[in-house]
């Protein structure tokens, strides 16, 4: 089955992620996990980031909105990627 967009996005994060040697994670969500919550989550070098996902010219909900702006709060890194941007993961995470 061919993959989507988004995974197709998600899959390049996390080829950039694997080279770095950085520890993440995908979130599961509803249920008992946390909705809006972005789709990577992890640790480089002592440093939290997180990743959304987007497939082409997709927007953040309202509710990513306020997680990532409570990510930068709490002193962390957070960012969001489509295929235009994805390249960059690994060279803002160096920048963490």
């Amino acid at each position: 089955m061919a993959q989507t967009p988004e995974a197709k996005v998600k899959a390049a994060v996390r080829k950039q992620l694997v080279e770095l040697g950085a520890y993440y994670f995908s979130p599961v969500t509803g249920g008992y996990g946390g909705s809006g919550v972005p789709d990577i989550v992890g640790c480089y070098k002592g440093k939290f980031f997180a990743i959304e996902c987007k497939a082409g010219r997709g927007k953040t909900t309202a509710l990513q909105d306020k997680n990532i702006a409570m990510i930068h709060a709490a002193g962390g890194g957070a960012i969001v990627v489509n295929e235009e941007s994805v390249d960059m993961v690994s060279a803002w995470v160096l920048m963490l």
